[in-house]
């Protein structure tokens, strides 16, 4: 029964990770001091999850709204990517910005000027615009919600249903956008802090959401009190219950891991955060995948 309600659900889940990991992408390339290399990344990858929502939608039980969103949204995401690419000779301007003034401060204590040299390619033409990433996430909202209505009846199920699909897209979105910002800090060391910090901290706002629309009737507390069988005794509910307190205990300890100084700070972090991929899927889909049986 488990392994069927997963099967089944593969194309929302799909969808759903993608919306929210271009949403938690655009929510980091708006301030331009990303390298446009992680944008990149962010499109294919969420582009490719969008791809794969729509064959396994057209394989199983097919959502047409949802099927169209899909398709739709990795159209958008190659949309933005080309669109990237051609304006890649204007580079970023946050991070020209940013390698100008720490330059400035090398500067003013070593008499060193770093500062990028005249006629670069600060000047050529228009940058990318970040808000071309909102484009999927605004055409695989509709598919969400499409998705979130055909799995319930009624008004206040379909309301519940429609709720963990989108809070959960932002909660999964979040958790692997910033595992793999902290892996861009390799490639791109100069980075400030402060990105990486803001998505650990909206992962830390949507856990209370994410844990509370699941808890709701009809929902965990029911698999934990034995009102739904999970069909393994109960063991699948406190591994829900696991997961869930251990991805937030893994946001509070990322979050004090970065107010250190040192740069091994940002590499201990991104590790913690792999930790917490594998226990905030387990708190979405094994939940997902119980109720929906």
């Amino acid at each position: 029964m488990i392994a069927a309600a997963i099967e089944l659900d593969a194309a929302t889940v799909l969808l759903q990770w993608a919306v929210g990991g271009m949403l938690m992408g655009w929510v980091t390339t708006r301030r331009r001091e990303v390298g446009l290399g992680y944008g990149w990344m962010l499109r294919i990858t969420f582009g490719m999850l969008a791809l794969g929502a729509l064959a396994a939608g057209l394989r199983y039980e097919t959502v047409v709204v949802r099927e169209l969103s899909s398709a739709l949204v990795v159209l958008a995401c190659l949309l933005a990517l080309l669109s990237s690419i051609r304006r890649r000779s204007a580079g970023v301007s946050g991070a020209t910005l940013e390698h100008d003034r720490r330059s400035d401060r090398v500067r003013e204590m070593t008499g060193i000027d770093r500062r990028i040299a005249e006629g670069d390619q600060r000047s050529k033409g228009p940058e990318f615009d970040p808000r071309l990433d909102l484009l999927p996430v605004a055409l695989g909202v509709a598919g969400l919600i499409a998705a979130g209505l055909v799995a319930a009846d009624g008004l206040y199920d379909s309301t519940v249903s429609v709720l963990r699909v989108l809070i959960g897209a932002t909660f999964l979105g979040a958790v692997t956008d910033a595992m793999l910002l902290g892996h861009w800090y390799l490639v791109q060391p100069g980075l400030p802090r402060r990105h990486l910090n803001e998505l650990v901290r909206i992962l830390g706002w949507s856990w209370p959401l994410e844990v509370g629309v699941l808890v709701v009737p009809t929902g965990m507390v029911s698999v934990l009190s034995g009102s739904i069988d999970d069909g393994w005794n109960g063991t699948l509910g406190w591994f829900w219950v696991a997961c869930a307190i251990t991805t937030i205990v893994l946001v509070r300890v990322t979050i004090a891991a970065l107010n250190e100084r040192q740069y091994s700070a940002v590499m201990a972090a991104t590790g913690l955060l792999y930790l917490a991929i594998l226990t905030a899927f387990g708190t979405d889909l094994v939940a997902r995948a119980v109720l929906a049986g």
